[in-house]
């Protein structure tokens, strides 16, 4: 984690923490960077979504770009994936993503994809860091400044729709079922999502039932998409749909709802993609990649159905890592981050909820029923400031308490207690079969916090 990027990109309020001067520079340095690295002039691929601010990073963007003698292919306004895929597909050096994901509309983010179609490597982001700070020392040689394009050299902008397009037909390709006579709601969170999923659910046969398509550069995740599911519940109760799939701003996440209107999370998802692959022969190493915050019900199932499981730190950047390091197929997190790394390099909402909507039909049952055999235990998570986060996970105390809990839980339940990434906190979470449980070990364990 550096000084302005953190783990999915450098995000900040727009103009205040995230300005146009570092969208330009970020520009300038990868224009540049890459034609070192190749040779040749650099091709890098942007795509955006609805916030009001997202034209003007993508113009800051491609004019640091353009600078540096890059040309920057622009898809407009696209999904986070889509980016990735077309990186991979069509040879271009890098890609960004300009979005702040599941943020109100006024925080913006900038996302660098390396050219595998992959999050970008630390090393580049750190000399990127270095340069946003005024010096950075490269190829044996220091610069304060970098040098501009001239002439001929200068880069040029190029519209690139066509990209976007060909990653709706790798979308519509990958369905192996008809959708013909399913009625299915979306959710596109007034973000990314609002034409490409209607479209794909359309060309499939799918009766659709679409909401937060309308952006208008304010309302990107208001009330609306992943985060705020209860629109998404209401418009398959009230329409008695068969399905309904709910996006974030970038559409990287998917959740899911049931005929009865009821969420199917992240991790019910990977139960039931993880239980279908393994039937089919399919599970690669007959493990699935979660993250320390996936819930204990989760783990039970997946005991149950004698599948293995591994666990990451919280960010979908570090279950890909894993699941490139072990061959592992599946792999996602509570919130709806799930990766196929047989089709995508990154989360995609879209292709979620397609791959969900093959199992329904392949095994002819609805979503509650697939879902039925995680039981999703009481959680409870709370946070506690601390002077010294290391200091306090050492102390002899604190890990006698936590370890007291764990005895008195066994196989019921699970405590977990981990330092945030990013602020002075230290972060308690039970998850018990009641409620009430889950308080009183919470409670135990930050009170001798507070006493040390």
């Amino acid at each position: 984690m550096g000084k302005y990027f953190g783990t999915d990109g450098f995000r900040g309020e727009a103009n205040v923490t995230l300005t146009v001067e570092h969208a330009y520079k970020v520009g300038r340095f990868l224009g540049w960077y890459y034609e070192k690295l190749s040779g040749r002039p650099a091709k890098v691929v942007i795509g955006k979504d609805t916030r009001r601010s997202s034209y003007m990073f993508e113009y800051a963007l491609s004019a640091g770009l353009t600078a540096s003698g890059a040309d920057a292919y622009l898809l407009h306004v696209t999904t986070t994936p889509s980016v990735s895929y077309v990186v991979r597909t069509d040879d271009f050096d890098c890609g960004i993503m300009i979005s702040a994901s599941h943020n109100p509309y006024y925080d913006n983010g900038i996302k660098l994809i390396n050219g595998k179609g992959e999050k970008m490597d630390e090393e580049t982001i750190a000399y990127i860091e270095d340069y946003l700070d005024g010096h950075v020392s490269l190829f044996g040689e220091e610069f304060d400044e970098l040098p501009f394009a001239v002439r001929a050299g200068i880069g040029r902008t190029v519209d690139y729709s066509a990209g976007r397009n060909r990653y709706v037909g790798y979308l519509i390709s990958l369905a192996i079922y008809s959708f013909k006579d399913k009625r299915v709601g979306l959710d596109c969170a007034n973000g990314s999502a609002w034409m490409i999923a209607k479209n794909v659910f359309d060309a499939l046969g799918a009766k659709t039932y679409v909401i937060g398509a309308e952006p208008d550069g304010t309302n990107i995740n208001e009330d609306a998409g992943s985060i705020h599911i209860e629109a998404l519940q209401q418009l398959v109760r009230e329409n008695q749909l068969d399905v309904g799939f709910a996006y974030d701003g970038d559409a990287d996440r998917c959740i899911a709802v049931d005929e009865n209107g009821d969420v199917v999370n992240g991790d019910q998802i990977l139960y039931i993609y993880g239980k279908y692959m393994k039937e089919r022969g399919k599970l690669l190493n007959n493990t699935v990649v979660t993250t320390v915050m996936s819930n204990f019900g989760l783990y039970k199932a997946f005991d149950q159905a004698d599948i293995g499981y591994e666990k990451t730190d919280v960010g979908d950047k570090y279950v890909y890592e894993n699941m490139q390091q072990n061959g592992h197929r599946l792999g996602g997190e509570q919130s709806g981050h799930i990766i196929f790394s047989k089709y995508a390099t990154t989360g995609d909402g879209i292709l979620t909820s397609i791959k969900i909507m093959e199992v329904i039909l392949a095994k002819k049952m609805p979503l509650s029923k697939l879902a039925e055999p995680v039981r999703i235990y009481p959680q409870v998570l709370k946070n506690i400031q601390v002077e010294s986060k290391q200091e306090v996970l050492c102390a002899p105390a604190v890990q006698e308490a936590v370890r007291s809990v764990e005895e008195e839980l066994g196989d019921t339940g699970r405590i977990l207690v981990r330092e945030s990434g990013t602020e002075p906190l230290i972060r308690v979470m039970v998850e018990a079969e009641s409620e009430d449980a889950c308080e009183t070990y919470v409670e135990q364990v930050l009170e001798v916090i507070r006493n040390l």
